[in-house]
């Protein structure tokens, strides 16, 4: 018998392929700056969507508390009841809606949320209408699915992002599935008024479209409201809505990857499966964490949500002095998304500002066709950390 070797000859074997089209998935341009920061020590990264803040004390013990009792088994696929009697509980006191439990599922992240959404809806000749700018993720959950996506672009005004309805209702046909839009916005702040999510919803319901909301930077809102307007305030419990959220951003658990969904009933059975395909359940110590982080944190969200107005105001204030700056003011969440006179490629600019300032942003390109010619900015930090900031861009931006 030959040599094991001699009958494997990989010079000559042909190449086990990859799927072309999760090859052809772009690389976060956000991440694409992120990486240059690692090689700068001083480097002021307001690039990615976090705080500069742990995650508060409260949360992290009744974490360690569920493990020290035992809670690292597999868990309820949908997520411990005590976690989704605690969603049910938060909807009904902020929004004043009551959820029926199989309409919620725990998810491994928001982002989990999204992909098991554009795995429920979309498939292989579907497109999906999504508006931005706005985070790049969503994109690739569509592409991922064979799916194409249609990007429609807010128009920035001086008074803040505006949608137009009709031109998106416009760009909707045979092959739309889902009209996807985060509100408060990523990287805009762009909140929706109640008026087009009425409007909306009933074209949804003309149409047989779906709606998938993010809704992750609800609670970060600044007119002194509990929560942006919900889409769930409006629709009936069978509505062709997803609600995707997290608990990242008002609690500041952004490594935590504990998400939740609201959907209609005749979804659930589907999404059971697909978290089981997926990921098997969230850690059921980090969902004790954050039923507590639901009934108790309260006090932490108003806290968050006063000190990221302040930061808000300062760097509004630094930057709208600055002659070359377009500044958009934001209505929640906690970026700022601005122009600059002269900037061509918003890639390579802020390449450039990690370089030379030494301050990481986030290039509008990121987002969609619609966010070249900007950049965000994520205000989530302190004032000195921000003031600090402002005094490195100051002279590339004047």
């Amino acid at each position: 018998m030959a040599p094991r070797e001699s009958l494997l000859n990989p010079v000559s074997a042909p190449i086990a392929p990859i799927r072309p089209a999760i090859e052809a998935l772009e690389d976060s341009r956000i991440v694409e700056v992120w990486k240059l920061g690692f090689q700068i020590p001083d480097v002021i990264g307001l690039w990615v969507g976090e705080g500069d803040l742990p995650t508060p004390a409260f949360i992290c013990d009744a974490a360690t508390d569920a493990m020290k009792r035992g809670e690292t088994f597999y868990a309820q696929k949908r997520g411990i009841s005590e976690l989704r009697q605690a969603l049910i509980d938060y909807h009904q006191r902020i929004y004043r809606i009551r959820l029926a439990d199989d309409r919620v599922a725990v998810t491994s992240a928001g982002m989990n949320a999204m992909m098991l959404a554009m795995e429920c809806l979309v498939g292989p000749g579907d497109n999906v209408v999504c508006v931005t700018p706005v985070w790049p993720n969503i994109f690739a959950t569509v592409e991922i699915m064979g799916a194409e996506v249609r990007q429609f672009s807010l128009d920035p005004r001086p008074m803040g992002w505006q949608l137009d309805l009709d031109r998106l209702f416009a760009a909707c046909d045979e092959h739309t599935r889902v009209i996807y839009l985060a509100s408060p916005g990523n990287p805009t702040g762009w909140v929706m008024s109640r008026a087009q999510q009425v409007a909306l919803l009933e074209f949804a319901r003309k149409r047989g479209l779906w709606i998938v909301a993010d809704e992750v930077y609800a609670r970060i809102v600044y007119d002194g409201a509990p929560a942006a307007p919900s889409f769930l305030e409006l629709a009936e419990p069978e509505d062709p809505l997803v609600v995707v959220n997290s608990f990242s951003k008002a609690w500041a658990m952004t490594g935590w990857r504990i998400g939740w969904m609201i959907m209609p009933a005749r979804l659930t059975a589907v999404v059971d499966k697909l978290i089981e395909f997926n990921t098997s359940g969230a850690q059921p110590f980090l969902q004790h964490a954050c039923a507590v982080a639901l009934t108790q944190g309260e006090p932490f969200v108003a806290e968050m949500v006063a000190r990221y107005r302040t930061g808000r105001e300062l760097v509004l204030q630094r930057l709208g002095a600055m002659p070359r700056v377009r500044i958009v003011r934001p209505e929640a969440a906690f970026y700022v998304m601005f122009g600059v006179d002269g900037m061509t490629d918003s890639l390579a600019f802020a390449k450039r500002m990690v370089h030379e300032a030494h301050v990481g942003l986030a290039p509008g390109s990121a987002f969609g066709p619609g966010g070249e010619g900007h950049l965000r900015l994520c205000f989530a930090a302190s004032l000195d950390r921000l003031s600090q900031a402002m005094d490195r861009l100051e002279p590339a931006l004047s």
